[in-house]
């Protein structure tokens, strides 16, 4: 059987992770390693300043269960470098407690954690569930969900570099309308800063607001799930942007010297 590796950004008891180690343990042989606390929003974040621990153990479901005090990041590297004695086949980050939408992969450590993934090779998938106002997610319909692309990545394997970014609409799984390939959308984000003082008057700060809204554009990450549907968008760590390289060219860049 292949060997996948789950990890996440909101810890090891995350309803999604635990959903999702289920879904995908009809897949293949899993292994999960997370972090021991929430790492949400940690981008693409190493530890390198500081020893890493591990606790094992096993998940209620009797798989193969490594806790770290590291990042989603570090849970993959620790893994590949020997952690885990057995190499994996597919990785998969996630289920997140909310959406990963266009240009929120900059700052996600579910994203990450596959991104780790591809840095070193191998085939990974970033997985995400909205979040409805009323009601709990449909975490189980989304490690199905998950599971079968995982499935085909699997069978079919991925360019190097890639990875794909799934989404799945704030909806119980009866009402999801089906899935589309999708490119990345365009995120509004609705940041505020909230400044307070401390008991000794000195200044202190939180980055607040509203929950970033988007552009459901039609072909888009973001527009998929407007409209009922799952996303699944695939990304390259290959960020060159190959327009603007072409436009670069006509510049005439040289030294201060003169020299080319």
């Amino acid at each position: 059987m292949p060997h996948i590796l789950l990890t996440n950004d909101d810890g090891y008891q995350s309803p999604g992770l635990k959903a999702l180690a289920r879904a995908m343990a009809r897949v293949g042989q899993v292994t999960v390693f997370a972090p021991d606390h929430n790492w949400s929003a940690a981008g693409h974040t190493k530890t390198m300043h500081k020893p890493l621990r591990i606790d094992q153990g096993h998940t209620e479901d009797g798989l193969p269960l490594f806790i770290t005090t590291g990042t989603p990041s570090d849970c993959v590297g620790l893994a590949l470098l020997g952690v885990v004695p057995q190499r994996p086949d597919l990785v998969v980050s996630g289920i997140n407690l909310g959406g990963n939408l266009g240009e929120d992969i900059t700052y996600s450590g579910t994203v990450a954690g596959a991104m780790e993934a591809a840095v070193a090779g191998l085939p990974a998938i970033a997985a995400s569930q909205e979040l409805p106002q009323d009601g709990d997610a449909d975490f189980e319909f989304a490690g199905r969900v998950v599971a079968a692309v995982a499935a085909h990545v699997l069978e079919r394997g991925m360019l190097p570099g890639g990875l794909l970014n799934i989404n799945l609409p704030a909806l119980p799984g009866h009402a999801v309308r089906g899935i589309q390939l999708t490119r990345l959308g365009r995120r509004v984000y609705r940041d505020i800063l909230i400044e307070r003082l401390d008991p000794r008057g000195r200044p202190y700060y939180w980055i607040g607001g509203d929950p970033p809204a988007g552009e459901p554009e039609a072909g888009t990450d973001l527009g998929a799930l407007a409209h009922g549907y799952v996303s699944v968008t695939p990304l390259n760590m290959d960020m060159t942007d190959r327009t603007q390289l072409a436009e670069l060219a006509h510049w005439d860049l040289h030294l201060p010297d003169g020299r080319a």
